[in-house]
């Protein structure tokens, strides 16, 4: 039997966004767009690696833009970096990838994977993210407003 606790916690989060799909998509795929939207309020992003394909790695650092006053950051004070890869990219409907933070802190150690869902429906699209293994080191509280914050960041990228 399956220890699901081990497993760690899987956080969820959707949003209807009026965007179609196909635009939703391309703005999970584009280096220079991920790095307008993803990051929560408080933050903003680099991208210093992106390879779009499934397989494919990215390498994104998520910078405190007031480091004096941040929290813990998992990589340092003021910065989260987010190694990952993209392992399933279905056009207009999914996108699945892998991230791991880099951290020497154990409670923000393995793998987390992401999935991003998009459901066309009258007014748009339902974006949803779903979260999977979450680090124990990343209060639900917190993670619920920065899934929040990436959502509403998306909606205003696209519309």
């Amino acid at each position: 039997m399956v220890d699901e606790s081990a497993k760690g916690r899987t956080d969820t989060a959707s949003r209807v966004v009026k965007a179609s799909p196909q635009a939703i998509y391309r703005a999970l795929l584009d280096p220079a767009a991920v790095a307008a939207w993803l990051p929560p309020d408080g933050m903003r992003g680099e991208i210093e690696r992106f390879e779009p394909r499934e397989g494919g790695v990215y390498r994104m650092a998520l910078i405190y833009e007031e480091p004096n006053h941040a929290p813990r950051g998992k990589t340092s004070a003021a910065t989260d970096i987010v190694e990952g890869r993209f392992v399933q990219l279905i056009p207009g409907k999914r996108v699945v990838q892998q991230a791991e933070f880099e951290s020497k802190e154990p409670a923000f150690a393995g793998t987390m994977t992401i999935t991003w869902t998009l459901s066309a429906v009258p007014d748009g699209t339902v974006v949803t993210v779903t979260c999977e293994n979450v680090p124990e080191g990343i209060s639900q509280q917190d993670h619920d407003a920065g899934l929040g914050s990436t959502l509403a960041n998306l909606a205003a990228f696209t519309e």
